[in-house]
């Protein structure tokens, strides 16, 4: 017991100090909200005085909210197409055999190791042509295609896993193959579902890029790029305060996200991982 007890302090600490290198600059964050005037650039632990000065100017600025609402739009459909076209995929490639059907799994996985920036130009020029520019959909595309590869891939993990006993069953009882997938497959699928759901809505909603890229007016942003563009009094002056205080605003929704679906997330997570 001696022995052991060193070992665990050890863990602890470290442990702790790894939590601490996590949470500390979200709590930075939140400290430095709630400062204004030169207060935010003085380092300390805790802030020199409580003001919501900086979430009334937030909320007072023209378009904070419309870019709110375009981004929970925008990630809320994402997720849903993908999962809509995830599960589908995911079922054809763990339950139907044809030729080349490994090849087209690591395809699809191959796809999701190209930054985005190396498909930006085509991707502009096929939302041009779709005339889909500035505009809502043209995020909504862009971010199903990136979400897709590890959507199917953990999808289809996971209903490999499946047993075949239940499908055959379904068969007998004259079961098409979408009613195996929306009322068989499907309540069994919650894990792998939450975990590709969250991390495709969490993805869409701190994307920056092609938002910045395929829009152009204010009332068609979305949060990061609202974040991006806040300004201050003057061209010069950059408003730490507000951006503090949005940057809180739009992590806490994810945060909360998170926690409530911590088991079904680890779940999904390990899924395909043990056999037997």
């Amino acid at each position: 017991m001696n022995r052991s007890m060193p070992r665990t302090i050890a863990f602890y600490a470290c442990v702790l100090l790894i939590v601490l290198i996590a949470v500390f600059p979200f709590y930075y964050a939140i400290m430095t909200s709630f400062e204004t005037g030169t207060a935010i650039f003085r380092p300390n632990i805790l802030p020199e005085s409580f003001s919501w000065d900086n979430y009334k100017a937030i909320f007072t600025r023209r378009g904070f909210v419309r870019s709110v609402a375009n981004s929970v739009f925008i990630a809320s459909i994402t997720v849903g197409a993908a999962l809509l076209l995830a599960v589908t995929a995911s079922y054809a490639l763990a339950r139907v055999s044809f030729r080349g059907r490994g090849l087209l799994l690591m395809t699809i996985l191959g796809v999701s190791m190209f930054p985005q920036i190396a498909v930006l130009s085509g991707l502009y020029e096929l939302i041009n042509l779709l005339g889909l520019y500035n505009k809502p959909w043209a995020l909504v595309l862009s971010y199903t295609i990136f979400t897709l590869p590890f959507t199917v891939w953990v999808l289809t993990t996971f209903m490999r896993d499946l047993p075949m006993e239940i499908e055959e069953a379904a068969i007998v009882d004259g079961a098409t193959p979408w009613v195996i997938i929306t009322r068989v497959f499907m309540p069994l699928l919650w894990p792998a579902l939450v975990t590709t759901g969250l991390l495709a809505f969490i993805g869409a909603w701190n994307e920056f890029l092609f938002a910045l890229t395929f829009t152009i007016s204010a009332d068609q942003r979305t949060v990061p790029v609202a974040i991006a563009l806040l300004s201050g009094a003057s061209q010069q002056e950059i408003p730490w305060g507000p951006i503090m205080a949005v940057s809180v605003l739009v992590t806490i929704p994810l945060i909360v996200l998170v926690r409530v679906f911590q088991r079904k997330i680890v779940a999904g997570l390990t899924a395909g991982g043990v056999k037997g």
